[in-house]
Order: C-alpha cells, then structure tokens, then sequence
C-alpha cells in the first residue's frame, strides 16, 4: 500500500498491499490471527444452515451496476487475462512460515497459521463457486538446505495442489512469497544485498521451472510478493523521490529480469509462459512509476509478461480493521479511489496492450457489514473486468479475532461462511 506520496498497504499472510490509498495484498497475517477454522467444529445442521438460505448473516442485495466497457486492444496477451475471470488466493497456507523454531518437521508450515491443510475438495469447491484462477502463494526459504535447494518433500506437495486445480480446469499463479525479508535468508532488494538476491530467485526459479516445465500456459509464474524495504520506514510507502527506494525500485526491476531470464531459458512451456512482475511493494503506484521497468523477454511471445498488482483499495475499508465499515455504490462512498487507481492502469497499460492481474483485492469483515462488502466486491470486480484486467480475492482463511478477516470459505464445514460476496463477484465478471 502506499502512503501519502502512496499509502501502500498490505498483507501478504495473505499477500500484501499496495499503492496510493490503493492497498496491496494482506502480507502482515501473523501467526496472531484467530480463525474459526482454528477452533470450531462444524455440525452437519450448521453446513447445511449455511448453504440453503437459513443463513447465519443478514441478507443483501447486489448493487445494479452499469460500468461502460472501455476499449480492450485485441492481443493474446489481454485475452489470456480475460480468460482467467476471477480468482481466489489459497492464504495463509503454502506462505505460512515459522523462523526462529525448532520446527521437527518442515512440512508442518502449512498448517502454521491455520490448522487445517489445502484438500482437493476445497479447491473444487472454488472452481464450482465460480472461481477460474487461483493464485497458491508459497514461502521457500523453510524448505531449502545447501544452496537454496528446496526440499523434495515441500515440492512434492505444492505440486500436489497445483495438480489439482490444474486437472480440475483452473488456471494457477505460484510465486516466491515471503522470502523477502533478512531473517528468511532469502532476497532484500538493496544493493547490499543485491548479489545474494539474484541468487537465491535464480536458484528457486531454477527448480520451479524445471519442475512444472512441461505444465501449459494455464500454469502462471510470478516473480515475487510484494518485493520492498521489509522493516524500513518506507516499508509500505513509495516515495519514489527517496533515494531509498529509488534504489530498491531498480533492484526490484534487476531482479525481475533475472527472473524471466531464468524461466525463458529453462526451455518447454517456460518459454513462452506468462510471467507476473511486480514493482515496489506490489501496490500500483509502484508498477506507475517511472522508475519501474517491464522486464525485456527476447525469448517470449509479445504481450506475455504480466504486471502484478495488489490494491486493497479504499484502504480505510479495506484493509485497514481501525477504518470505516462503510462503503456504498448508490452513495458513491468509496467507489472513486478505486476509479481512479484502475484509470490509471488502464491508461498506461492495458490501452498499449500490456496486460494487468489484480493478484489481491479483498475487505476485511468489520462487525459483519457483509452489504457494504458485497457492495464492494461487485464494483471492483465490474471496473477491474471493464477494464481489461482481473483481480483475485485474498481467502486467508479467517473469520474471527482482531486481525484481517479476508476468508470466504470455511475449509473444515465445507462451504461459503460469505457466498453472498462470492455471488456479487461472479454476477458481474461475465458482464465485460
């Protein structure tokens, strides 16, 4: 998310935020967080209540919307992003880690921040819900021993889920996500510490490649989540006049080119594969500025790198749990932030044919106001799909307690705690 200059705001537990009042992903989900998923157990009669009508929320009423479609020009590129629909994230699973533990068994990261593990079920459950792409976030640097190589175990398993919802028809984003940080011995984007970043996102994108090389372009590769300055001050702001994070910016831009070097050069689908590269912080101010870069691809067709964004946005409702519970289409509370953030990258970028992923949007549950969230989530689908672009719910997986409370479906019950929001999604995806 960016602050004042750009308020960036994010969270990538979940993934993280960003950009001029334009939030990205929800990164800063802790081990804090409380889910029902954590404690409760669910009747027969609860799932049941949940999912005929005898719902435990009050009812709401989709906002009728009339959101004119811009022009989209007509390249692979674009049409690819147009199939992909809407999406959801699998959080607070694969990102999950622990550092500093004495962990018996790494495998036991996946459940380190909720309690339960990715089923097949749950994600057919999100395809049938309507959902066509799904974003599966993955921390490395738990799993890797000499030289970053990760372990078979921990690989086995992401491809594992990976499989299921490529044979169930999705398509499917993987990613280095927490890695970014000094503890995780992975890449920081300073110069300091520049040469060992390049490394390490060689090194995993290296095996990933060679791993899933002969995966379609359904299969998605995105470079990183949210690259900043983790613990500065400008960690969630994007004062691009800083010399800071002017530098973080071009370390940034190197290493998303290391990594669609990395990719291009593994040979198979890699080659031509779609590729996702964020700037600072993921949020849109970062990948607005000038001193962000799309990365040159000799080797892969035009149009096949995609710019990565997350925008929490309006952030006050958003993301921020302190914020107001109120957002309101027929008021327009709300509704011209996100205007404005996708106006301009419709304008830089998908009016030139470059396409755009929204790899996290979402709005915390602040004392159930599910109609101000359902308000939310069709306007944003509407304008992000007028657009051109698509954009994918952060689902962490938590319902209760004090932290981000993004989930959508409760994975022990089985079902949708909010379907009235994922009905709001799905009414106007297929309208552009």
């Amino acid at each position: 998310m960016l602050m004042s200059a750009s308020f960036v705001f994010s969270m990538s537990g979940c993934g993280s935020s960003s950009g001029s009042t334009t939030a990205s992903g929800a990164d800063k989900v802790t081990t804090e967080i409380v889910t029902e998923a954590t404690t409760a157990e669910v009747t027969e009669n609860e799932k049941t209540e949940a999912t005929t009508g005898n719902k435990f929320l009050p009812d709401t009423t989709i906002p009728e919307l009339s959101i004119e479609k811009y022009e989209i020009p007509d390249n692979e590129g674009l049409r690819f992003v147009h199939d992909m629909r809407v999406g959801v994230n699998l959080g607070n699973t694969f990102d999950a880690y622990i550092d500093g533990s004495s962990l018996k068994n790494d495998m036991d990261t996946e459940t380190a921040w909720i309690s339960t593990k990715a089923t097949q079920e749950t994600i057919k459950a999100y395809h049938e819900a309507g959902f066509d792409t799904i974003r599966i976030p993955v921390s490395w640097h738990n799993h890797v021993s000499d030289d970053y190589t990760i372990s078979e175990k921990w690989l086995s398993r992401v491809q594992e889920v990976v499989d299921w919802a490529i044979d169930d028809g999705m398509y499917v984003i993987i990613n280095i996500h927490h890695d970014n940080h000094l503890e995780a011995d992975g890449f920081y984007p300073d110069n300091e510490h520049l040469d060992k970043s390049k490394h390490y996102i060689t090194r995993i994108w290296e095996q990933l490649s060679e791993r899933f090389k002969d995966y379609d372009e359904k299969l998605i590769f995105e470079s990183m989540n949210e690259p900043r300055l983790v613990g500065h001050q400008y960690e969630w702001w994007y004062p691009a006049n800083t010399a800071v994070v002017k530098e973080s910016m071009e370390c940034i831009n190197q290493l998303n080119q290391v990594f669609v070097d990395t990719v291009r050069a593994s040979g198979g689908n890699n080659a031509v594969r779609y590729l996702m590269c964020p700037g600072y912080d993921a949020s849109p101010d970062g990948a607005l500025d000038a001193a962000y870069r799309v990365p040159e691809d000799s080797v892969g067709p035009e149009h096949h790198i995609i710019i990565s964004v997350h925008a929490y946005t309006p952030y006050d409702f958003a993301l921020n749990t302190n914020g107001t519970r109120d957002f309101s289409v027929k008021n327009k509370k709300g509704t011209g932030d996100i205007d404005s953030f996708m106006e301009k990258l419709y304008q830089k970028y998908i009016k030139d044919g470059t396409p755009v992923v929204i790899g996290e949007f979402g709005a915390v549950d602040k004392n159930k106001n599910i109609q101000e969230r359902v308000d939310f989530a069709a306007y944003y689908i509407a304008s992000a799909r007028a657009r051109g672009m698509t954009a994918l719910w952060w689902d962490n997986s938590a319902f209760s307690g004090n932290g981000e409370s993004l989930g959508l479906y409760y994975r022990i019950g089985g079902y949708f705690v909010y379907k009235d929001i994922v009905d709001a999604l799905m009414k106007y995806v297929d309208m552009y």
